[in-house]
């Protein structure tokens, strides 16, 4: 069953001969389409001298054509219930499988030595907070070629002043280089979800100094999104106008504005005043 990724048919074959239907509440869509899953593969760029980590095995479309790069892959996968179709689609194939939620394990402590790239088709309902705390936990993951909804990718690759830019935007910029690779159609996937999906690439990056306290600071400020960073501020920084002042930052401003090295110098300046 190696040389292709598996079609509409043969996903469809593989799930009635096994009695499994996807599960609306684990987010499954399962990709359905060999063009995308060859595109997604050429996108991360792996090959024999690579390790890679999958989050979301499904039913091992992805996970094959991984493998088949020769490249070492270990790929998560948290419905059990899978595990004989994953045997029969994995069959000769070196993966390692491992039945667990990944938003539970720490994943650096997890893998092996070594630099490891993340791949997969991340499950709608957790994509965002578990590539965010990846990101931010797993230094030894230095590239992430993911597919999430499309909205949710656009959010990743926000550029200040723009309606989508917000937390998820800040997080990933401290710690990555970011792009879209490409959109994909909701016809790809088995059952096909409501919205558009898209191919997000993220580059690490070394973080830099007070990369968690400008994260925090973000994060109190987004929530009040509509506030000026002076009033915003105020339940975080004992005196936010003379914080901001020493940042160069005008009080005025609202937190859609600030890129990220404003939210650095704002991290710096707090530090100095503490």
């Amino acid at each position: 069953m190696t040389g292709r990724a598996q079609g509409r048919g043969e996903i469809r074959d593989l799930l009635a001969r096994h009695g499994l239907r996807p599960r609306k509440r684990l987010g499954q869509h399962f990709l359905a389409e060999p063009g995308v899953v060859e595109r997604t593969v050429r996108t991360a760029a792996v090959g024999p001298a690579d390790r890679v980590v999958e989050i979301g095995a499904g039913t091992g479309t992805l996970t094959r054509a991984l493998a088949e790069t020769g490249a070492a892959v270990v790929a998560y996968e948290i419905d059990e219930r899978l595990a004989p179709l994953l045997e029969e689609a994995l069959a000769g194939l070196d993966v390692d499988l491992r039945f667990a939620d990944a938003t539970r394990k720490v994943l650096d402590a997890e893998l092996g030595p070594g630099r490891w790239t993340l791949v997969g088709n991340l499950p709608f309902n957790v994509g965002t907070p578990l590539l965010l705390d990846v990101l931010r936990d797993a230094p030894r993951i230095e590239r992430f070629v993911v597919m999430v909804q499309r909205e949710v990718a656009e959010r990743l690759v926000a550029a200040p002043g723009t309606p989508a830019y917000g937390l998820p935007s800040v997080s990933v910029g401290l710690r990555a280089e970011a792009r879209i690779a490409f959109t994909v159609s909701p016809a790809v996937f088995i059952p096909a979800p409501d919205v558009e999906s898209a191919v997000v690439v993220l580059d690490r990056i070394p973080a830099p100094r007070r990369a968690a306290e400008a994260e925090a600071l973000a994060a109190a400020a987004f929530n009040q999104r509509r506030k000026m960073l002076r009033r915003s501020l105020g339940g975080v920084l004992a005196d936010p106008g003379t914080v901001l002042e020493r940042a160069g930052i005008p009080p005025t401003a609202r937190p859609e504005e600030l890129a990220v090295d404003r939210w650095l110098a704002l991290a710096e300046a707090a530090g100095e005043a503490a």
